[in-house]
């Protein structure tokens, strides 16, 4: 028998109900009040779906449910009026929900031996029952082709269901790399599956524009199209490296209002993205006239990044963006209109005499609130056709516009802020909620951005920041997960960064707030995985990973921790070297290891891991920074000493970073011990402003004052070539110290000619090996 977790449902419910049944239910997102019950209701030839005759809304979602029941089973399942006879048969039946419970987007659903019996208020309460529905059903019925030997059988529960937030969302770029609309549709046919409400379209950027606007042709023939596109990661190959490809796509006003129609069946709300006043570089491209140097020639963007080329703040810079925004609320009926407004350099603005001379004609205090007048132009041209604004949350700085919704992005500050001012906010800060970052070991991964975020991160994630009062806290619209495509150039790729932890997003978005299990949702997960593969989903199976957490004993030895999401599974291993198998020794309890080691594992779910551990004299060691601005890259100070050393320069998370200074690390070994060599790794990504550091000084000291064995090196390397970790080490032969110092000098701003000449260059270190 399985429990199942009943959770508090709003604040007027009270929630114990428990699963008391030897029934599954795999649901995802799981149910706001939830009992299971004995039994089974068993779908047959004579089973009919029951609807009002005039409910279009049933006749919707019913419809919904047999196309599915039937292309999957074969059953000739057919929607039917209700009758007083029918309605007392073995059927499932849709009717009106009369007692004010379930809301704009809740469902009651009684599933019993007799029958199946589905309440909801609304169409989108009658759409998601049949989700919910289609869950209970077993997994074969997801199926796009008739299989056999399956008993079409419901689990009898209870359910009284609606969402937590009214704003669950995913956001799509299809500027850096461009979806078919097949894949937009099979995007927004994925989200309908999880009971996703907004379809967020990220539409414009500097590397390309992708919807027509027909006052301004030019957009497309000419923006939406690069020459070329950077080959690997921005900060891969210094200089830049291209693949001599133009790349080019865009949507026609049709095909616009197609996905639109079509996303509207589902009862997705699409909310499309033109980005200002940064952001513009295609658009000025095509309209140089729009830039604060109309003389200058634009191209659309070949690599990634922020580029300083924005939109002037002049009238017929305005006048080109209203009409543009004119054609486009024609195409999307929506409340929203998102205006971007992040990641705008102010450099194009503060060599510009037109706005330094509207600054002070509007008696502005900066370029921060020049940014704001311009949002505030918008904003008050939007709202005059009905519609509002939504901004990414830099539209706070020099001031937030009257009734903008703010998305907080660069963590949950900005949404508190926002929140506080009285302004509504969906949360999608970048450490939970962007879906282009690592799900695994970034060696072995894709190519991403950078960053790690595993499915149990972003299933960890709280919305409602606790700062908030309860008042406060009404503003917290909902959550959105984000799917930024510079480095995923595939629709099959976009699945894999979206699944399943779009599922974990999904979850959060529709549970009300209490605790969760993610070992309960990791169980359900499991079987949801069946569902998307019989939908063709090519969905990461990073959920079945080993992953390795290091620990110190007293006795000096390193112990490695196994874990796994997975709990079905058994992890079988081996440290001689060997390919383990299921005759290698089990894993039951940590490995200790005294010396360096590397451990192969393989799970009974097909899952594979190999890493190597460094045993050394600084293993598990306290160390301390002379600079605060390291700690706040390593706050709990085990990057340097942990065993585990970076494997590659694709995510900077592996590394303790300092910019714009000298590194400066000092390792206690806890007592004087001989000391024979130091190394330490240090990272070359030219392109990022991550510089090796020009010299490296490594000193030993017996009392943490006096350094008499020191290595002062230089640090050889070519500015040209691709990224990589430049190997630093110091030999002492018979040296004896407690104290290991390191010393890392910074190369100083970043050389003329480079992309980001001028600016601070950053020192970054890994594991510092003592022998």
């Amino acid at each position: 028998m399985r429990s199942i977790f009943a959770l508090l449902f709003c604040l007027t419910l009270s929630f114990s109900l428990f699963a008391q049944s030897d029934n599954a239910y795999n649901l995802l997102p799981f149910p706001a009040q939830f009992s299971g019950k004995d039994g089974q209701f068993t779908v047959t030839a004579a089973t009919r779906v029951l609807v009002a005759t005039k409910d279009a809304g049933q006749r919707a979602a019913a419809q919904t449910l047999v196309t599915q029941l039937k292309a999957a089973s074969g059953l000739p399942v057919a929607v039917t009026p209700t009758t007083p006879a029918l309605v007392k048969g073995k059927h499932i039946v849709f009717q009106a929900h009369k007692a004010g419970k379930c809301g704009p987007e809740g469902y009651i659903l009684n599933v019993s031996p007799e029958r199946v019996v589905v309440e909801a208020e609304t169409p989108k309460g009658y759409f998601y029952a049949v989700q919910t529905l289609l869950q209970l059903l077993p997994t074969e019925v997801f199926s796009p082709t008739k299989l056999t030997g399956v008993t079409w059988a419901i689990p009898a529960c209870q359910i009284l269901d609606r969402p937590r937030y009214a704003y669950r969302g995913l956001m799509l770029d299809v500027s850096r790399h461009f979806m078919p609309v097949s894949f937009v549709k099979r995007f927004i046919d994925l989200m309908a599956l999880h009971k996703f409400n907004t379809f967020h379209w990220h539409l414009t950027d500097d590397q390309g524009w992708r919807i027509e606007i027909k006052k301004y042709p030019k957009l497309t023939q000419i923006g939406s199209k690069r020459k070329e596109t950077v080959l690997g990661h921005n900060a891969e190959n210094y200089p830049f490296q291209y693949d001599g490809k133009e790349y080019g796509g865009f949507y026609t006003q049709e095909q616009i209002k197609e996905v639109v129609r079509y996303a509207a069946a589902r009862h997705i709300t699409i909310i499309p993205e033109i980005e200002m006043p940064g952001h513009a570089l295609a658009a000025l491209a095509s309209y140089p006239e729009f830039s604060c140097d109309p003389a200058k020639k634009y191209e659309v963007a070949t690599r990634w990044g922020i580029f300083k080329e924005v939109y002037c703040p002049s009238e017929p810079t305005f006048a080109f963006l209203q009409n543009v925004l004119t054609e486009m609320m024609a195409l999307f009926p929506g409340k929203y209109i998102h205006i971007g407004g992040d990641e705008c350099p102010k450099d194009a603005w503060k060599a510009s005499a037109f706005c330094q001379n509207l600054i002070k004609k509007l008696k502005l205090k900066d370029e921060d609130a020049l940014q704001s007048y311009f949002i505030q132009r918008i904003e008050k041209f939007v709202n005059s056709k009905g519609r509002a604004i939504i901004g990414w949350d830099e539209i706070l700085e020099g001031g937030l516009a009257k009734n903008a919704t703010v998305m907080s992005w660069r963590g949950t500050e900005g949404g508190i802020e926002a929140a506080k001012q009285k302004h509504n906010v969906v949360m999608t800060p970048g450490e939970f909620c962007y879906l282009d970052q690592y799900q695994g070991n970034p060696a072995q991964e894709p190519l991403a951005g950078g960053g790690y975020l595993p499915i149990e991160k972003v299933y960890s994630y709280e919305p409602t920041p606790a700062e908030l009062t309860p008042e406060q806290q009404k503003f917290i619209l909902g959550v959105q997960g984000n799917v930024w495509t510079e480095y995923i150039p595939t629709t099959q790729h976009v699945e894999y960064m979206v699944y399943p932890r779009a599922s974990a997003l999904a979850e959060i978005g529709w549970m009300p707030k209490g605790p969760r299990n993610f070992e309960d949702f990791a169980m359900r997960l499991k079987e949801h995985l069946k569902r998307l593969s019989y939908l063709n989903v090519n969905y990461s199976k990073r959920l079945l990973d080993i992953r390795a957490v290091t620990q110190f004993t007293d006795a000096d030895q390193l112990q490695v921790r196994l874990e796994k999401l997975d709990s079905d599974s058994k992890i079988y291993y081996t440290t001689n070297g060997k390919e383990p198998s299921t005759a290698s020794t089990e894993y039951a309890t940590p490995i200790s290891l005294k010396k360096t080691t590397t451990i192969k594992a393989i799970t009974t779910a097909g899952a594979k891991f190999e890493e190597t551990f460094y045993i050394h004299r600084a293993k598990g060691k306290p160390y301390t920074y002379a600079n605060a601005a390291a700690e706040k890259s390593d706050p709990t100070k085990k990057k340097l000493t942990d065993g585990q050393v970076a494997q590659s320069p694709r995510n900077k998370s592996e590394w303790v970073t300092v910019s714009g200074n000298d590194l400066e690390v000092t390792i206690d070994l806890g007592e004087v011990r001989p000391v024979t060599k130091v190394s330490a790794n240090f990272l070359k990504r030219i392109s990022y402003n991550d510089f090796p550091p020009s010299s490296v000084e490594i000193g030993l000291s017996q009392d943490g004052t006096t350094y008499k064995d020191a290595i002062n090196q230089p640090v050889q390397y070519e500015l040209e070539g691709k990224w990589g970790m430049l190997p630093v080490v110091a030999d002492f032969k018979t040296a004896r110290a407690r104290y290991v110092r390191i010393r890392a000098k910074n190369a100083g701003p970043a050389p003329a000619g480079l992309p980001r000449e001028g600016l601070p260059t950053s020192v970054s270190v890994d594991e510092v090996v003592v022998e």
